[in-house]
């Protein structure tokens, strides 16, 4: 049986979490509390003192700003933000609640689930293109173009709101929000790394394919260049506008087959940042997508030149 760890935490309070790791991210090793209602999630990396003042501010004014002001509440489900900063044995960690129920798969993947998908989180990329909708999902998870409408509606205002209080999520990806399109439900995850534009600098540099491409044309350059342009409000509608393309149209505006090099990597990093091209450009059609290269699981989504009829 795991042990339970008491903590002490800033205000004066404690809190307990089972010693028994429920789950690992790029950045941070998470635990359950006994109730199973907040989460306790520690950096595995020592965090300076720049990245604790950033964890207090979000902990504190930001939320603030967000939760507690007039129509609060509404925000409450479409964030999972972190309330309170813990320490222990060195570690610096936050307290988080729990996402809802609904934003775990009930049904798990098609064939006796052989994804493995059952009970694990809701991750936008499982929505966000056609072939995964209809070959790996079960259809009572898939949810209607209604829903998905639904859903981009809700991850707008959501964003709309970071954005009014000065924040900018940086890493906004099909990652890092949570859908749940049966019951046209959102909720922006990973809040933790935000943006404050001449105070908090980004972390990272984004998801690739929701990077925007001045960021992806300029990424060569020191981070310290007056030229380099990284995470911030604005590159953060450039991957809204990505998630929201994706999750109506089932596929990526940018990632056509025209080619730019012939070696992959110099063809990505064009494709997807200087050169980068929408797919529907209604006068330059040469990264239109070329049906013999489409699956039929993927149609009728990724033919272009039947879309751009509607």
């Amino acid at each position: 049986m795991s042990n339970t760890v008491r903590v002490s935490l800033p205000d004066g309070n404690h809190i307990e979490y089972i010693d028994d790791l429920i789950g690992s991210g790029a950045m941070k090793d998470v635990y359950f509390t006994p109730c199973k209602t907040k989460v306790v999630a520690f950096y595995r990396d020592p965090q300076d003192a720049a990245a604790r003042e950033r964890l207090e501010m979000i902990t504190g004014v930001y939320k603030e700003r967000i939760f507690e002001a007039s129509g609060g509440e509404y925000w409450r489900d479409l964030f999972c933000w972190p309330e309170q900063i813990i320490e222990h044995e060195g570690k610096l960690g936050l307290v988080m609640p729990v996402y809802p129920g609904h934003f775990f798969f009930e049904h798990g993947s098609v064939n006796d689930d052989m994804l493995g998908i059952k009970g694990k989180e809701k991750q936008g990329k499982w929505y966000a293109s056609a072939n995964n909708q209809n070959r790996f999902l079960d259809p009572r998870e898939r949810g209607n173009w209604l829903n998905y409408l639904q859903v981009c509606l809700k991850i707008a205002r959501t964003i709309r709101r970071m954005h009014a209080a000065g924040l900018a999520h940086s890493d906004l990806s099909y990652k890092n929000v949570l859908v749940a399109p049966t019951k046209a439900q959102t909720c922006v995850i990973d809040v933790d790394g935000l943006v404050v534009p001449g105070k908090y600098p980004p972390d990272v540099v984004g998801t690739p394919d929701f990077i925007a491409p001045e960021c992806v044309a300029t990424a060569h350059l020191d981070k310290h260049d007056s030229a380099r342009k990284l995470p911030s409000i604005q590159t953060d509608r450039h991957a809204l506008a990505v998630l929201i393309y994706h999750y109506l149209l089932l596929r990526h505006p940018l990632r056509g087959d025209k080619v730019h090099a012939l070696d992959p990597h110099d063809d990505e990093t064009l494709g997807m940042g200087e050169k980068a091209l929408f797919i529907e450009h209604p006068t330059d059609i040469s990264n239109r997508i070329k049906l013999e290269n489409v699956r039929d699981s993927e149609l009728p989504w990724k033919d272009t030149n039947a879309m751009c009829d509607f």
